[in-house]
């Protein structure tokens, strides 16, 4: 009966393999499934082969192998019930893909039992095949898309060891997938992103985490994931800390080595990053979130004590100097929101929390520690006499660091005059004004600059009056601004000041 004989010591039923050959057209049982496989690609291949109830015969197959193998464990036999394995799992995805009737019948045979114990059992084996893994992870993501039973049966099967040891695998391949069917799991059962967070949860989501901070990731869900449980679900802190520690063996932990930050932290914070610029319009964070932030932030400085000049922006290799910068952008972004948002009144709550908190205080004596940019400490005498010896001035420990700093502060003063006025207070004008300059340590700063400055002089007449006597003094014919073409000048209308070109 065609290729039956490698399985004659379990063998598959004949009328499994009838029907199979039957529908592909073919007598050899790998060829039948790599046509089926072709054939389940469309919709109509799918609902054709639905009619001929192609599924239950697949996850026939599966049950029978899974069987087989763990009889007869003879390597070449084991080898070959991998590679139908793969076969079925490829055809069980592309059966699943949206077709309601054999994702159906997947949840009433116990497909999810069935696929979940396979892969239980080769992470379970010394030399696991990733791409069969990958696969049977595939097809739970399609079956996970069919609604709530579906993502019941997922997750009580592999909820949480289950995820953990898949999460453990460590690679690329496997880890999308089953970010995949954990967030659509969890998509329509929003009370287990909270478990998630919870000590059987964390586990998961800080292996998935490990797993993409050295391995990478290629598709977006895990951004979906830890956009919505450390922004959404405001569960920063408790990932952050669950990443300061390397788990060793089950019930041991290893505190991570040098500094006070591990690299998954870092990544964890690059990614956070990445997706609220990305997102500014959609993801809100909450106070308890940028507080925390911000209190990294605080903690990270230190590394300034002791950074050389960043030879490249982030991230630049360094876990401490990473933490800095990504927790840096954070803030910068999560200020923006107030901007982008036209102000609604709890992001502009956020802002508010932060400045009350110091923040403007802190960013405008780091910038007075920072050596000045480049075309400065070339060009002008005027820094050292204001700033005393600039021998004690820390160099930028990444490309960009300034600009963010000067960022940050710019989208913190816009439009809030309490904020505006904190700058004036604290000496800070012209400290702001000399950040209008290119500098090669700081792609774009310059725009930020101007950005900066005209958010600080909006509307506020005491500042635009200070930047007009420094102007009269000469401290600030400000050589920087005016070595750019360019001078402050108010708008007699609308008393919003505006840097314009020196004709």
């Amino acid at each position: 009966m065609g290729d039956a004989a490698p399985f004659s010591e379990h063998p598959i039923s004949e009328d499994t393999l009838l029907l199979l050959f039957e529908a592909s057209n073919s007598s050899n049982l790998e060829e039948s499934l790599e046509i089926l496989i072709h054939s389940a690609k469309s919709d109509s291949g799918r609902l054709e082969l639905s009619s001929k109830r192609v599924l239950p015969e697949v996850l026939n197959i599966v049950h029978a192998l899974t069987h087989a193998s763990s009889h007869h464990n003879h390597n070449h036999n084991h080898n070959h019930y991998r590679v139908i394995l793969s076969l079925c799992f490829k055809l069980l995805r592309n059966l699943c893909a949206g077709e309601v009737t054999n994702q159906g019948l997947f949840l009433e045979l116990n497909g999810v039992v069935l696929v979940s114990s396979v892969l239980r059992s080769e992470v379970g084996t010394s030399g696991p095949d990733h791409g069969l893994v990958r696969c049977g992870l595939q097809v739970l993501a399609n079956v996970s898309l069919a609604g709530r039973q579906h993502q019941s049966a997922i997750w009580e099967e592999l909820y949480p060891f289950g995820f953990v040891s898949l999460a453990r695998l460590g690679t690329k391949e496997t880890c999308d997938p089953l970010c995949m069917v954990i967030y659509t799991c969890c998509d329509g059962n929003p009370e287990w992103f909270r478990k998630l967070s919870s000590d059987d949860g964390c586990p998961v989501i800080a292996e998935i985490v490990r797993t993409a901070s050295s391995a990478g990731f290629g598709e977006d869900w895990l951004k979906l994931l830890l956009s919505r449980i450390c922004l959404e679900e405001s569960q920063l802190p408790v990932l952050f800390s669950k990443l300061r520690f390397v788990d060793v063996l089950d019930g041991e932990v290893n505190k991570s080595k040098d500094g006070q930050f591990s690299f998954e932290q870092a990544f964890l914070l690059g990614i956070l990053s990445e997706i609220l610029n990305e997102q500014l319009r959609d993801v809100t964070v909450s106070k308890n979130v940028a507080l925390f932030v911000f209190g990294i932030f605080k903690k990270s400085i230190t590394v300034l004590e002791h950074a050389n000049r960043g030879k490249s922006g982030l991230p630049s290799g360094s876990a401490e100097v990473d933490v800095l910068g990504f927790s840096l952008t954070l803030l910068r972004d999560i200020c923006a929101q107030g901007s982008t948002r036209g102000n609604t009144e709890d992001v502009d709550d956020v802002v508010d929390v932060l400045l009350s908190h110091g923040l403007i205080e802190l960013l405008l004596s780091l910038l007075k520690d920072l050596e000045p940019p480049a075309i400065i400490r070339k060009g002008t005498k005027q820094f050292e006499n204001q700033n005393g010896a600039s021998s004690s001035s820390k160099p930028c420990p990444y490309k960009g660091f300034r600009r963010d700093i000067v960022a940050l502060i710019g989208n913190c003063v816009y439009r809030r005059k309490h904020a505006q006025d904190d700058i004036r207070h604290r000496n800070g004008i012209l400290l702001l004004l000399q950040q209008c300059v290119t500098d090669e340590d700081n792609p774009f700063l310059r725009e930020w600059g101007i950005w900066s400055v005209r958010n600080m002089l909006e509307g506020n007449e005491e500042n635009q009056k200070v930047v007009t006597e420094l102007e009269v003094q000469g401290s600030a014919d400000v050589p920087e601004i005016a070595a750019l073409g360019l001078r402050v000048e108010v708008d007699q209308n609308t008393r919003r000041a505006k840097l314009v070109n020196i004709p």
